[in-house]
C-alpha cells in the first residue's frame, strides 16, 4: 500500500492546509542552512504557519534549532527514501499550523536528535534552555519504549506519566505519529496493522481527551483505511457519488447568512465536510445517508453572547430539532471543547446540523491543549526558550510554584492538565500490576463520553458516562471514600449505586469510623479505574469482607449451639450444625431465639417474636431449639426513622461512633414527605450495649424512632 493510498482524499481535509511537499523540503534541507539574514528555505513553511498564529514570534530560535537538527540528521534517510530531516520538519509544521508556541516547535525540530544522533541533552539544554531540554527528553523516553504487545502496559504507563508532567510532550508525540501514519505505506502490511491498532486503541483516545480534534480526525481516517479497507472504500464511493448530486447545505448556509445579517449578528458561516469515520458512523446509525449528512454548518462569531443570539435566530427562523440541542459553552466538555450544537430544518425539509462557537472556541476545538500555548510561561509570550522564559523564570511564587511551572516540591504544575488526566495519573500509581493498569487504561480511554457533576464544595468532577456515586466518592476523596455510607444527589438522599447524569450535584456522606470499608457490591457500581482499583485493594486486604456479604450478619457475631427435639422430647446437641442468623430480624444476645432447619443441614436462627417464626410454625415447620453461648461482639441491623434536615446523617453516624459501634454498611432511602429511613448494619463490641446505642440514636434531633430491622422473610 502506498503512502498516498493510506491517506483519505481531499474531502476529509477541505478545511485543512495543503500537504507539505516532502521531496522539495528534502532537497532544500540537503543544500544546508541559509545565510545569517534569512531562514533556510526548508523551514520557511514552518515560519509562515507560526507567524500566522504568533505574529510577533522570534524566529531566531527556530533557525538555530533547524541548523542543529539538519546538521545532526544529515546523511540519515527515512524508509521512504527521503532525507530524515523531512520528518521533524513535517511534525513541526503540523504543530505550527495548530498554533503551537515557539518552545514546542523548537523541541519538535529537535525531538529525534538525542535518540538518533550524537546530540546530547546537555547540548540541548545549553543551547535552548531547560524547557526545550525537558520536552526533548520526554519525547525521547517515549521513543525508546517497545510497542510490542508484551510491552504495551509499561509503554503506555510511561506515556501517561510523560503526558501528565507536560502535555506538550504528548502533543509532539501525536504530531509525530500523524506524520508516520501519513507515510506508513512503505511498511509491511502486518506492521501497518500493528501500528494502526496501537494508534486506534490509545493514541486516538488521548488526542480526543487532549482536545486535538484536527489530529484525532485525520488519525481516525488513516487507521480506518488500514484496518477496515472495505468499509473505507465504500465510504469513499459514497462521498464520490454525493459529489455528483446537489448538496442542500450551501442553500441552507446562504439562508442562515441572510438571517443573521438581517438580525445584525456579524458571523461567518462555513460548511465543514465530515471526515470518513464520522460519515461511516452516521451511516451505521441511520442505515441510509441524507444529502445533508455529508457535512455540517459552522457559525463563527466574536463573543460568547453572540453564540446564544445566533441560536435564538436559528430557532426562530427555522424549525429546530430540539433533541439535537446541546450546550457545551455553559458546561464545557472534559477536553476543553466549547460549542453550541443544534439542528434545523430548511423550507424543503432538509435537516442541517449546526455548530455555533466563537473564533477562540474554534481554535481550541481544533487544537485543544496545543492552542493554549506554554502553560508554564510567566506571562503572555513566554520569552525566549533559550533563557527558560526570562530572568525571573526560577523565582518562587507565593503559592509555592516557580515561574517556570515547577513547584517547590519538584512537581510540575500544569494549569492545562485536564481532569481525566489527573485521575489517570493518580490511579496508575495504585494499579497493582501492569495487566491491571493496561486493562483499566483501555477501559477508561474507550469511554467516548464524559459527564460533569458538581460536589458540595463547589468543585467539578469529570466522570465517564454511567458513573455512580461510588465513582464520585473515589474521584473526590480518594481512599477516604472507603468510609462513604451514602450520598445526596441534587439534594435528595441516594444510595451509593445511584447513577449520575451530566450536571448533577452530589454530596458524599462519610462515616466517622475509620474501620468501615466498602462492600464487594460496590464493584457492581464502579465504572472508573480509580474506584475499582481502590475497592479491590481494600477487599484484598480485608478478606473477611469478601466471604460474607456486608448486608448479612456473620455467624461469628454470636455463637450458638443447636439442639433438635425428638417426638419423645429427649434433647440432643447438634455440635456439627451450621448456624446462620436470619437477615430478616438480626437476633443478638440476649434475644429469645428459635431456629428452623433449612436445606444442607443449616439452622437459621430468628428472634422469637419474628413474624417469620409464626408463619413457619403455622405451616407445620418443626422448630429447632437454640441457645446463646458466651460472645464477645455481635452485628445488628437498626432502622432509624427521621425527619429530613441538614447534617442529619453526620449527626447519626457521630452518635453511633460515640457508643463504640462500627458501621459495616448503611443505606438511606429517598425521602418521602420529608421523612427519611436509614438502615445501618453495625458491629458492637458487646451486645449488652445495644439498648444504650439505640437510645443515643433516638436522642439525635430529628430522629423519632429507632428499631431493629425487620426484613421481609423469603419463602
Amino acid at each position: 500500500m502506498s503512502a498516498e493510498a493510506t491517506n483519505p482524499d481531499a474531502h476529509s481535509r477541505r478545511r485543512a492546509r495543503p500537504r507539505i511537499d516532502l521531496r522539495r523540503l528534502g532537497r532544500a534541507a540537503l543544500l544546508g542552512p541559509a545565510g545569517r539574514d534569512r531562514l533556510p528555505d526548508a523551514i520557511g513553511h514552518v515560519a509562515d504557519a507560526h507567524r500566522a498564529h504568533h505574529p510577533d514570534a522570534d524566529l531566531a530560535v527556530l533557525h538555530r534549532a533547524y541548523v542543529l537538527a539538519e546538521s545532526s540528521h544529515r546523511g540519515q534517510m527515512r524508509k521512504s527514501g527521503e532525507p530524515y530531516i523531512t520528518h521533524p520538519l513535517a511534525v513541526t509544521l503540523i504543530l505550527a499550523e495548530l498554533g503551537a508556541e515557539t518552545t514546542t516547535l523548537t523541541a519538535s525540530l529537535l525531538h529525534d536528535t538525542v535518540e538518533d544522533t550524537e546530540v546530547t541533552l546537555d547540548q540541548v539544554r545549553a543551547e535552548f534552555g531547560e524547557e526545550v531540554c525537558y520536552l526533548v527528553d520526554g519525547v525521547t523516553k517515549l521513543e525508546k519504549v517497545d510497542y510490542g504487545a508484551a510491552a504495551e502496559p509499561e509503554t503506555f504507563r510511561k506515556m501517561l506519566v510523560a503526558t501528565g508532567n507536560d502535555v506538550r510532550v504528548m502533543s509532539i508525540k501525536l504530531a509525530d505519529r500523524l506524520h508516520n501514519m501519513r507515510t506508513l505505506g512503505v511498511m509491511r502490511p502486518e506492521k501497518q496493522a500493528r501500528i494502526a491498532k496501537v494508534t486506534r486503541d490509545v493514541l486516538i483516545p488521548l488526542a480526543e481527551r487532549l482536545g486535538v480534534q484536527a489530529l484525532k480526525t485525520e488519525l481516525e481516517d488513516l487507521v480506518f483505511a488500514i484496518l477496515h479497507p472495505e468499509e473505507y472504500e465504500h465510504t469513499r464511493a459514497l462521498i464520490a457519488a454525493h459529489a455528483g448530486h446537489e448538496d442542500p447545505l450551501p442553500a441552507i448556509a446562504e439562508e442562515v447568512t441572510s438571517v443573521l445579517k438581517e438580525a445584525g449578528l456579524p458571523a461567518e458561516v462555513l460548511i465543514r465536510p465530515r471526515h470518513f469515520v464520522s460519515l461511516h458512523r452516521i451511516r451505521l446509525r441511520r442505515g441510509e445517508l441524507r444529502g445533508s449528512d455529508f457535512g455540517r454548518l459552522l457559525v463563527l462569531v466574536g463573543e460568547d453572547a453572540d453564540c446564544y443570539g445566533v441560536l435564538g435566530e436559528l430557532h426562530t427562523c427555522f424549525t429546530p430539532v430540539i433533541s439535537e440541542f446541546k450546550d457545551f459553552i455553559a458546561v464545557p466538555k472534559f477536553n476543553l471543547y466549547q460549542s453550541l450544537h443544534t439542528a434545523v430544518a430548511g423550507p424543503d425539509g432538509a435537516v442541517a446540523e449546526v455548530l455555533i462557537r466563537t473564533h477562540q472556541m474554534h481554535k481550541v476545538a481544533e487544537a485543544g491543549v496545543i492552542a493554549l500555548g506554554n502553560p508554564y510561561a510567566p506571562a503572555e509570550g513566554g520569552g525566549d526558550p533559550a533563557d527558560g522564559g526570562g530572568p525571573e523564570a526560577h523565582e518562587e511564587r507565593a503559592d509555592g510554584e516557580r515561574a517556570d511551572g515547577e513547584r517547590a516540591d519538584g512537581e510540575r504544575a500544569d494549569p492545562t492538565r485536564p481532569g481525566w488526566l489527573s485521575r489517570l495519573l493518580a490511579w496508575q500509581q495504585s494499579a497493582p500490576d501492569p495487566d491491571t493498569f493496561w486493562s483499566s487504561l483501555r477501559q477508561d480511554l474507550s469511554e467516548d463520553r464524559e459527564i460533569t457533576v458538581f460536589h458540595s464544595d463547589g468543585g467539578r468532577l469529570g466522570l465517564p458516562a454511567g458513573a455512580s456515586c461510588v465513582d464520585a466518592a473515589y474521584a473526590q476523596h480518594g481512599e477516604a471514600a472507603h468510609a462513604c455510607i451514602g450520598a445526596r444527589v441534587n439534594g435528595r438522599l441516594a444510595t451509593l449505586g445511584t447513577g449520575l447524569s451530566d450536571g448533577d450535584t452530589v454530596q458524599l456522606l462519610l462515616a466517622q469510623d475509620a474501620t468501615s470499608g466498602p462492600s464487594p457490591e460496590w464493584l457492581d457500581h464502579a465504572r472508573t479505574p480509580a474506584a475499582r482499583i481502590a475497592i479491590t485493594g481494600w477487599l484484598a486486604a480485608h478478606p473477611e469482607a469478601v466471604k460474607v456479604p456486608t448486608a448479612a450478619p456473620r455467624p461469628a457475631a454470636a455463637t450458638l449451639s443447636a439442639v433438635r427435639r425428638t417426638e419423645a422430647n429427649a434433647v440432643a446437641d447438634l455440635p456439627d450444625a451450621t448456624v446462620r442468623l436470619a437477615g430478616c430480624c438480626t437476633p443478638v444476645p440476649p434475644d429469645a431465639v428459635t431456629g428452623f432447619a433449612v436445606r444442607g443441614g443449616v439452622v437459621t436462627v430468628h428472634r422469637a417474636e419474628c413474624a417469620a417464626v409464626a408463619r413457619m410454625e403455622a405451616a407445620g415447620r418443626a422448630p429447632v431449639g437454640v441457645r446463646w453461648r458466651a460472645t464477645a461482639d455481635c452485628r445488628v441491623s437498626l432502622v432509624a426513622e427521621s425527619f429530613g434536615r441538614a447534617h442529619l446523617l453526620a449527626d447519626l453516624t457521630e452518635a453511633i461512633a460515640r457508643e463504640g459501634a462500627a458501621i459495616v454498611s448503611a443505606t438511606v432511602e429517598p425521602p418521602t414527605e420529608q421523612r427519611v429511613r436509614h438502615t445501618y448494619t453495625l458491629q458492637l463490641p458487646d451486645a449488652a450495649g445495644l439498648p444504650a446505642l439505640m437510645r443515643a440514636m433516638r436522642d439525635v434531633p430529628g430522629v423519632y424512632d429507632v428499631s431493629r430491622a425487620q426484613h421481609p422473610a423469603t419463602a
